[in-house]
C-alpha cells in the first residue's frame, strides 16, 4: 500500500514545486484537487482535456519524480437547490471524471451533496432524526426524487468514462456514514464507492475498522486524516459540533495529523483491516491540523503511515 499525498496543501505553491515537496515528504503518491472546494490550482483541466501533449506532459512531471497520481478530487454538490449552484458542480464532476478517464487514474473523489427539503427550498437541509413526521418526507423527497435520480444518470457517464466516483462519508452530506454510503451505492451500482475517511467518522463515536469491515469491496480510496474527540466537552454538548474550527479548545472534535488524535496501534489497525477486505492502493495524507504547519503535520502523519503501512504483498503462508 502506497502513502500519499492531497496537494490542496501546497495550494500556493506552483505544480512541480508541489510535487517536489510531496517527493521531499517521502510519499509515492499524489491526489490533487480538480476542481470543487479543493480548486484546481494544480490541475488545469480544460488545458489538459483539450491537448493530448499537455496530458503527456503533466503525467510526466508526476511519474518522472517516482509519484503516481491515485485520484482526482472535486468535492462540491451537484444536487443543491441552487439550479446554477448544482449545474456547475455537475459540469466540475463531468470534466473531472472526463479527465481522469484520459489520463488513466482509476477514481474521482467528492461528495454525494446535499438537496433542500422540499421543491422551492433555497438552502441545502441535513436530516438527523426521524421525528417530528416531517423529517420522514423531506428524507424521502432528498433521496428518491434527488439523489437517486442524479447519481443513476451521473454514474452512467462515469462507468462510461471507466472511472468510478469515491464518496467521502461527511456529516453535512446525504451521504454521511456507512449506511448512507451503502443506500446510495445499491441505488445506483458498484461505480459508485467510498473515499475512506476515518476523521469524519471518529467524532461520531464510529470504529473505523467496523466500518472498514462493512464496507468491503466498496473503498475505492483513503485519506489518511486523524480527529482528536474531547470527551470533556461531548460529555457536556455532545458531538455534533458547529462553532467555527479554530475554537478547538472549546469544541467537541478537532482534526490532527495522523497520531494526534488516535495512535499507533488504531492505524495499524485500520491498516490491517483495508488488507483484509483487499484494499491495497493508497493511504493519501490530507492535513487539516490547525495546531500544526502543513509541513510539520505531513511529516508526522508519514512517519506514523510508515510505523503503521503495509508494503509487501504478504507471501505464502509457510509455517500453515
Amino acid at each position: 500500500m502506497r502513502i500519499g499525498v492531497f496537494t490542496a496543501l501546497f495550494q500556493n505553491l506552483p505544480f512541480e514545486e508541489a510535487l517536489d515537496k510531496a517527493v521531499a515528504a517521502g510519499v509515492t503518491a499524489v491526489e490533487i484537487g480538480a476542481g470543487g472546494y479543493p480548486g484546481s490550482q494544480h490541475c488545469p483541466v480544460d488545458e489538459l482535456l483539450a491537448s493530448q501533449a499537455k496530458r503527456d506532459d503533466y503525467l510526466e512531471a508526476i511519474h518522472a519524480r517516482g509519484l503516481i497520481l491515485s485520484a482526482l478530487s472535486v468535492h462540491n454538490n451537484p444536487i443543491h437547490p441552487d439550479e446554477e449552484t448544482a449545474v456547475e458542480a455537475d459540469t466540475v464532476i463531468r470534466k473531472a471524471v472526463r479527465l481522469a478517464g484520459l489520463l488513466g487514474v482509476p477514481v474521482v473523489n467528492g461528495f454525494s451533496g446535499l438537496p433542500a427539503g422540499a421543491p422551492g427550498d433555497k438552502m441545502p437541509n441535513w436530516v438527523t432524526c426521524p421525528w417530528p413526521p416531517h423529517f420522514l418526507e423531506i428524507l424521502d423527497y432528498q433521496w428518491n426524487e434527488k439523489a437517486i435520480p442524479y447519481w443513476r444518470e451521473a454514474g452512467k457517464y462515469i462507468e462510461d468514462q471507466g472511472v468510478k466516483f469515491a464518496f467521502e462519508m461527511h456529516p453535512g452530506m446525504l451521504v454521511y456514514n456507512v449506511e448512507t454510503m451503502l443506500k446510495l451505492r445499491d441505488a445506483v451500482g458498484p461505480v459508485l464507492g467510498c473515499n475512506f475517511d476515518p476523521s469524519h467518522l471518529f467524532w461520531n463515536g464510529v470504529d473505523a475498522v467496523a466500518a472498514i469491515r462493512k464496507l468491503a469491496g466498496a473503498i475505492y480510496h483513503v485519506h489518511g486524516k486523524d480527529c482528536y474527540v474531547d470527551n470533556l466537552n461531548i460529555a457536556v454538548n455532545g458531538c455534533n459540533d458547529n462553532k467555527p474550527y479554530d475554537q478547538i479548545l472549546n469544541r467537541a472534535w478537532t482534526f490532527r495529523s495522523i497520531g494526534y488524535g488516535h495512535g499507533a496501534q488504531v492505524w495499524k489497525d485500520i491498516i490491517s483491516a483495508l488488507r483484509l477486505v483487499g484494499y491495497d492502493y493508497v493511504v493519501s495524507i490530507e492535513h487539516e491540523d490547525a495546531l500544526m504547519s502543513t509541513d510539520e503535520g505531513l511529516a508526522k502523519g508519514v512517519a506514523m503511515l510508515k510505523q503503521a503501512n503495509i508494503f509487501e504483498q504478504p507471501g505464502e503462508m509457510f509455517w500453515a
